[in-house]
């Protein structure tokens, strides 16, 4: 074994070895849509005192997790997200109401004197009294309180390097009257007595409880208007303690800008679901690539198990959080996985039968190295689409980015490492060499031999393929005018609450009985049996009591399994991002591959991509189906697969130019379109088994989705080959009319070089019935 093939080798060993390390002990993080819980997202306001910045987000933050301890609710999760707003997921909590309304109160701090220890069953006597316990758990009986938040000027923790005490915390007050008349009276009491001591409450819990230092005289207190919090701090108790102090001293009001709650048993629904479609779609693709590729379809089957396994540790060691678009991403992921093993396999038949390779072994070989540049190519665009999916959108859908943007760099290695080492290692047996055949590599495939015996010139009229894709654009766009778009709550804002009842119900019944209980422009929808979505302008928690009640009445029970509330700012900010990221998508792909190729490949690229966006969009339009962050997602989706297809025609385009420079352009894309189509053919295939698993597997909530993507991979298909190849070479008979001039007056003819489609004497023929 030479030394590059035994350095992939132990490439390839280690990362499997370090994937599977990682997947066996590290769980990957569920989303809140697939085991069920509530997802908050607060967002800060600004008041006449304070500016809600990155800063006084912080302390929000801060208090809210407190708050969010005292709910007891198990492993939750509260992160900062920009500068105004903060996320909160609470596993398994079905009720929002409760959790909103805790959230959402402006936060009380207030300091208090200590009038003793309380007994375990004492009550609270006198008028503002209270019994809490205290940073130990010593109950102590508090006064009324003596100051609030809005004396307190500000809270700093500081090290004190002279003395070398350690961590204390600084408290400013607005007014150092009260505080010194506080302290002076707790000063009254001997040392050691509970009731020299001054207790900070925040939210009906004692945060600090300091004793007056015995320096401090009685009657005279703690005075300008500043006092340090000494103790056995560490530097994190201190920055908390000070943040908390701070925060309540200046509360910043929160709004709930979103909020969703599901049920955990459509959460168990969607992984079952989404776990059938895997486990069937894959199989169906396997199979697929076994029969076509033989022996290098097993191999690639044993990479595509082995691209699981690093996908799923590659979210495991990022600490990602799986969601349900994720996992249909993770599964999508698997069939366009195949690609990079399909262009590798074809290209290595092409060198077999049309270079006279001596053997499958430096067929293989050439044909890696002739593949590695469309997939890499393919596989950027492919990540440009996840990092802006990661980049500007949110929720469940930021998740698919992630997820995407793992698996294709998981396929990268699964195809350029695992199945070349495999493929090589396969190729040098002694019995393999001797039976050329098994390997898949030694004929070039029933598609390529039919293309090579009709050679059909698809380029010879490129402009009647763009008047074909010019009324198809027509015909689905006019849905975009005619029918409009059902844009969903996350780009309009409101509320959406999807409930299972007891019996079927009949949409109409269920809307007339919304319309009694004052919901008259309530949308509902059938979305499964025994399924209804209600959908209405943004609602209080009492009012979605409401509309349960109104549900339950006619369903016979309901009970509610999604929940979903976005804020009108929050559904304006969405639908603004949604454009810039479908027009940052198009920009990029544009610059990316007017770098790599010619301008004029990336306006055809980006025209290409433009016609697919208007007919998916436009098909959804007809038949009624939301535009949603789903929809967002299955729709950069398409734009980069399509991008794919694209690139690897181009991508032969560029070669074959580059042997015959003087070769007009209509016939060097016809012979690249001959020769990438088996490849595009046998992909397609393997993602549409994927596909079709979804949506017939997936269940209710991924449904859409696949229909998206289904629709997208065939239009893709179409017009990486028959819109943006014509419209490459339309521009370039628009720019200069020398290739695409010289095309037109010479038609077919000239002497033919290698590669499927060329034979002179049909070139020939062609040329003279012309």
């Amino acid at each position: 074994m030479k030394r590059p093939a035994r350095v992939r080798a132990l490439f390839a060993f280690a990362v499997i070895a370090v994937s599977v390390f990682i997947a066996v002990t590290v769980p990957v993080r569920l989303g809140l849509d697939l085991r069920g819980g509530t997802q908050i997202v607060l967002e800060t306001r600004s008041t006449d005192t304070v500016e809600a910045d990155g800063e006084a987000t912080d302390r929000t933050l801060e208090v809210l997790r407190g708050r969010i301890d005292a709910l007891g609710v198990a492993e939750p999760s509260i992160v900062r997200s920009g500068d105004h707003r903060i996320i909160v997921e609470l596993p398994g909590v079905q009720d929002p109401r409760k959790a909103a309304d805790v959230l959402g109160r402006t936060a009380q701090l207030s300091v208090h004197p200590v009038l003793g220890a309380a007994a375990a069953s004492e009550k609270p006597q006198g008028k503002g009294e209270r019994v809490l316990p205290d940073e130990s758990g010593e109950r102590l009986r508090l006064g009324a309180a003596s100051l609030t938040g809005q004396d307190v000027k500000g809270a700093e923790a500081l090290f004190d390097q002279q003395s070398g005490a350690g961590w204390h915390v600084t408290v400013d007050f607005e007014d150092g009257r009260g505080w010194a008349r506080l302290t002076g009276e707790a000063a009254c009491h001997p040392a050691g007595d509970p009731q020299r001591r001054v207790a900070i409450v925040l939210d009906d819990k004692i945060i600090s409880s300091p004793q007056v230092d015995p320096s401090v005289s009685c009657g005279a207190g703690i005075t300008g208007g500043s006092t340090q919090i000494t103790g056995s701090f560490t530097a994190d108790e201190a920055k908390e303690l000070a943040l908390l102090v701070h925060g309540g001293a200046l509360p910043v009001p929160v709004e709930t800008v979103e909020q969703r709650t599901v049920g955990p048993t459509l959460g168990a629904e969607a992984i079952e679901a989404s776990a059938w479609a895997a486990v069937v779609g894959t199989a169906l693709t396997a199979l697929f690539v076994i029969v076509v590729y033989r022996l290098m379809g097993v191999l690639a089957t044993l990479a595509l198990l082995c691209y699981g396994v690093i996908s799923y540790a590659g979210l495991a060691a990022l600490g990602a959080t799986l969601t349900l678009p994720g996992l249909a991403g993770f599964v999508l992921a698997i069939g366009m996985a195949v690609d990079a093993n399909v262009l590798v396999f074809e290209r290595a038949r092409e060198e077999y039968g049309a270079r006279n390779r001596p053997s499958c072994r430096s067929a293989l070989t050439a044909g890696f190295k002739g593949a590695f540049s469309a997939i890499a190519d393919s596989n950027i665009t492919t990540l440009i689409a996840a990092a802006l999916l990661f980049v500007l959108a949110s929720g469940p859908v930021k998740g698919f980015g992630v997820t995407l943007g793992i698996g294709v760099l998981a396929s990268v290695i699964s195809a350029l490492v695992i199945t070349r080492v495999l493929a090589e290692f396969a190729v040098a047996r002694r019995w393999v060499h001797r039976r050329p055949g098994i390997t898949g590599l030694a004929s070039i495939g029933r598609l390529r031999a039919y293309l090579t015996r009709r050679d059909p010139q698809l380029m010879r009229r490129p402009r009647r393929w763009l008047a074909v894709s010019a009324v198809v654009l027509v015909v689905a766009g006019s849905g975009i005018v005619v029918r409009g778009l059902d844009f969903g709550v996350e780009f309009t804002g409101g509320r959406l609450i999807e409930y299972s009842t007891g019996t079927a119900v009949d949409p109409d019944r269920a809307r007339a009985a919304l319309a009694d209980a004052g919901f008259p422009q309530a949308v509902v929808q059938s979305s499964g049996e025994n399924r209804l979505t209600v959908r209405t302008e943004e609602l209080t928690n009492a009012q979605a009591v409401a509309v349960a009640d109104a549900i339950d009445g006619v369903g016979g029970g309901a009970e509610k399994v999604r929940d979903e509330l976005i804020g009108p700012s929050l559904g304006d900010e969405l639908r603004r991002n949604a454009l810039i990221a479908l027009g940052l998508a198009l920009g990029a792909q544009l610059l990316y591959l007017a770098v790599r190729f010619r301008w004029m490949f990336g306006t055809a690229a980006v025209g290409a991509l433009a016609h697919d966006v208007v007919i998916l969009t436009g098909v959804f339009a007809w038949l009624g189906k939301p535009v949603d962050g789903v929809f967002l997602a299955a729709l950069l989706t398409v734009i980069g697969y399509s991008v794919n297809d694209s690139v690897v025609v181009f991508d032969r385009i560029r070669e074959l130019w580059r042997k015959d420079a003087k070769a007009p352009l209509a016939r060097v894309t016809n012979r690249a379109i001959l020769q990438t189509v088996p490849r595009t053919v046998n992909t397609g295939i393997g993602v549409i088994f994927i596909l079709a698993a979804l949506a017939l597997l997936g269940g209710d909530s991924l449904t859409d989705f696949a229909l998206a993507l289904l629709i997208g991979v065939g239009v893709g298909t179409y017009s990486s080959v028959l819109t943006a190849s014509p419209l490459a070479v339309a521009l370039d008979a628009y720019a200069g009319g020398g290739r695409g001039g010289r095309d037109r007056g010479r038609g077919g003819s000239g002497r033919a070089t290698s590669g499927a489609g060329e034979r002179p004497g049909r070139a020939e023929a062609t040329s003279r019935a012309r």
